[in-house]
C-alpha cells in the first residue's frame, strides 16, 4: 500500500511544465497581419518619411537593371532602402509594393518578441500578454505600414532577442542560436544605427554570467551560464565578431552605386572611411521641426506626430503616431516592479526587460542628434511593453488582480478600435475630425 501512495505523491510534488503557446503566438501574428494588411496601400501617396526612402530605393532597382545608381540618404546604412526595393522589385513601385516588406517584418517582429518572451520566461500569460499589448499599443501597427527604416531594425532586434533567449533556454541548439542571434544583431545595424546599444548587450550578458560563475579558466570553460558547453571566447565570435560581420556585407551594393562611370562614395572613401561621412549628417544641426520633442516627452506620451493628415481622393485621412493612452503610462510603474522583484526573484526575464529599456532609451539621452522625434521611442517602447506584460502575469496569479491584468489587456484593444481611424488613415468626416483623437495639446 505504501507503494500504491508514492507514485502519485511524487507525481504530485513535481510541477507542471507549462506548454509552448506557439500555436497561440502564430495565430496572434496571423491575425496582426491581416488588420494590419488591411488597406495597406492607403494612402496611395508617399508620406511623412516615404519621401527620404523611396527616392533611396529606386536607386536600388535602377542599379539592379541598368547597373548605375545614385546613393541617396548617405546619413543611414543601406539595408532598410534594400528591403523596401525588393517589396517595389516584386509588387511594383506604388504603395502596396513600398509598404509589403515593413508589413512582413512588422509581423515577424511581433511574433519574434513572443518567442523571445516565452524562452526567457516560459510564461504563458506573458507571452501571450506581451503579444496583445506590442499588437494594440500603435507604435508597431503604424510603423508596419509606412516603408520607413524603424520596422526592419526592430524586427531583426526581437530575432536576435528570441534566439539569445532560446540559446539560453535550450542549450543543446546554443550554437546554431548564437550564430543567428549574431547575424539578426548585424542586420538590426545594418538597417538603422539606433540598434548599436542593443546590439552589444547579448554579448555583455554573456561575458557577465561567465564571470559571475567565478571560472578559473573563463576564456575556454564550457561550463555555465548562460549557455553551457560555448566557450567565451566561441561567444565572441558569434556575438562580436559576426555582427560585424553581417552589418559590412549589408554595403556591398553600395561599392557599385555611381552615376555612371563615377565611383560611388562608398567606393572612393572606403568602408570605414564612409562612416566618417555618416557620422557627420547623423551630428549635423537640423532646423528645428514643428514634431520634434524630447525623451521625457516620450515616456510620458504627451508628443505626437502626425505622420499624415489631408485630403486624398475627396476623403479626409490622417495617421497620428501617439502610443497606447493607457500601456504607455501603465508600463512606468511596471518597469519599476521588474527592477525591484527581477533581481530579487533572479527573474532574468525582468532584468533584460529594464535593461533593454535604460539601453534603448539612453541612447537618446545622451545622443548628439539635436533634432529628436517620438518614432525614437519605437525600441524602448517594445521593452516597456514586455515589462508590463510580465507584471500582469504576476498579477494574473492572485485571486484579485486576474481582473487587473485581463482589463488591462482588454482596455488596451478598446482603445486601439477607439484610435483606429487615424493609426490607418481611414476616412474621416472632415478637416476637424482630429480633435476627436487629440486629448491633449500635444497631440495635436
Amino acid at each position: 500500500m505504501a507503494e500504491a501512495h508514492a507514485t502519485p505523491l511524487s507525481a504530485a510534488a513535481v510541477p507542471l511544465q507549462p506548454r509552448d503557446p506557439l500555436a497561440w503566438c502564430l495565430a496572434l501574428a496571423g491575425l496582426y497581419l491581416l488588420v494590419a494588411g488591411w488597406r495597406l496601400a492607403t494612402p496611395a501617396i508617399p508620406f511623412f518619411d516615404e519621401i527620404h526612402y523611396l527616392p533611396a530605393a529606386r536607386e536600388f532597382l535602377s542599379l539592379w537593371h541598368s547597373g548605375h545608381g545614385a546613393y541617396l540618404n548617405r546619413e543611414h546604412p543601406l539595408l532598410g532602402k534594400e528591403l523596401i526595393a525588393l517589396g517595389m522589385a516584386l509588387l511594383g513601385d506604388e504603395p502596396l509594393g513600398w509598404r509589403i516588406m515593413p508589413l512582413a517584418f512588422g509581423t515577424l517582429a511581433l511574433f519574434a518578441a513572443m518567442r523571445a518572451m516565452w524562452h526567457a520566461s516560459r510564461d504563458r500569460f506573458a507571452t501571450l500578454a506581451f503579444g496583445v499589448l506590442l499588437a494594440t499599443g500603435f507604435h508597431l501597427f503604424i510603423q508596419s505600414r509606412i516603408a520607413m527604416l524603424d520596422i526592419f531594425m526592430a524586427a531583426f532586434l526581437c530575432l536576435a532577442a528570441w534566439q539569445f533567449a532560446g540559446a539560453c533556454r535550450e542549450p543543446e541548439t546554443g550554437r546554431r542560436r548564437l550564430a543567428l542571434t549574431g547575424i539578426a544583431l548585424g542586420l538590426a545595424m545594418g538597417a538603422k544605427w539606433n540598434a548599436i546599444p542593443l546590439a552589444v548587450l547579448p554579448g555583455l550578458a554573456f561575458l557577465a554570467a561567465r564571470a559571475a560563475a567565478g571560472r578559473r579558466r573563463l576564456l575556454l570553460s564550457r561550463r555555465g551560464a548562460p549557455v553551457p558547453g560555448i566557450r567565451l571566447v566561441e561567444a565572441a565570435l558569434w556575438l562580436g565578431l559576426v555582427p560585424l560581420a553581417a552589418y559590412a556585407l549589408t554595403f556591398l551594393p553600395g561599392y557599385w552605386m555611381g552615376a555612371y562611370l563615377r565611383p560611388s562614395p562608398l567606393a572612393a572613401q572606403g568602408l570605414i572611411g564612409f562612416h566618417r561621412e555618416i557620422l557627420a549628417l547623423q551630428e549635423q544641426v537640423l532646423a528645428p521641426h514643428v514634431y520634434q520633442s524630447t525623451w521625457p516627452q516620450w515616456v510620458t506620451n504627451t508628443r505626437g506626430i502626425w505622420y499624415f493628415y489631408e485630403a486624398i481622393d475627396g476623403v479626409q485621412r490622417g495617421v497620428l503616431l501617439i502610443g497606447n493612452p493607457l500601456t504607455m503610462l501603465a508600463g512606468l510603474p511596471a518597469l519599476v516592479w521588474c527592477l525591484v522583484t527581477g533581481p530579487w526573484r533572479r527573474d532574468w526575464a525582468k532584468v533584460g526587460a529594464v535593461i533593454g529599456y535604460a539601453a534603448a532609451l539612453g541612447l537618446w539621452v545622451i545622443a548628439p542628434k539635436p533634432v529628436q522625434f517620438y518614432y525614437h521611442y519605437f525600441v524602448p517602447s517594445i521593452f516597456l511593453l514586455a515589462a508590463l506584460a510580465l507584471s500582469l502575469a504576476d498579477l494574473a496569479r492572485t485571486r484579485r488582480g486576474r481582473w487587473i491584468a485581463w482589463g488591462t489587456l482588454a482596455a488596451s484593444a478598446g482603445l486601439f478600435a477607439v484610435f483606429y481611424k487615424i493609426l490607418a488613415a481611414a476616412p474621416l468626416a472632415g478637416p476637424q475630425s482630429f480633435a476627436k483623437w487629440t486629448w491633449i495639446a500635444g497631440w495635436r
